[in-house]
């Protein structure tokens, strides 16, 4: 597994209310749900990503309200024309 380091402003922390492994946990959580609902990841890589196994994923998504499913809306005409 690789590591990446970053530097912040040491208030970051305290401004946030949050450990800095509270942080990296929510960044995480965050990147992957961006690129998840940007359709660049898989659920299972998201889930991966943000270290959620896929039910804690989806439930993390519901809770920011983001969809669980991403629709192409060219490939589901596509899939609907196929049909």
């Amino acid at each position: 597994m690789q590591t990446v380091t970053m530097e912040l402003p040491e208030d970051v922390f305290s401004a946030l209310r949050r450990s800095p492994d509270e942080f990296a946990q929510e960044m995480r959580l965050a990147a992957s749900i961006h690129w998840y609902s940007r359709g660049e990841i898989s659920q299972e890589k998201a889930a991966e990503i943000a270290g959620l196994d896929r039910t804690d994923f989806l439930m993390a998504l519901a809770q920011r309200h983001v969809d669980v499913f991403q629709v192409d809306m060219k490939s589901l005409e596509e899939e609907l024309k196929r049909g």
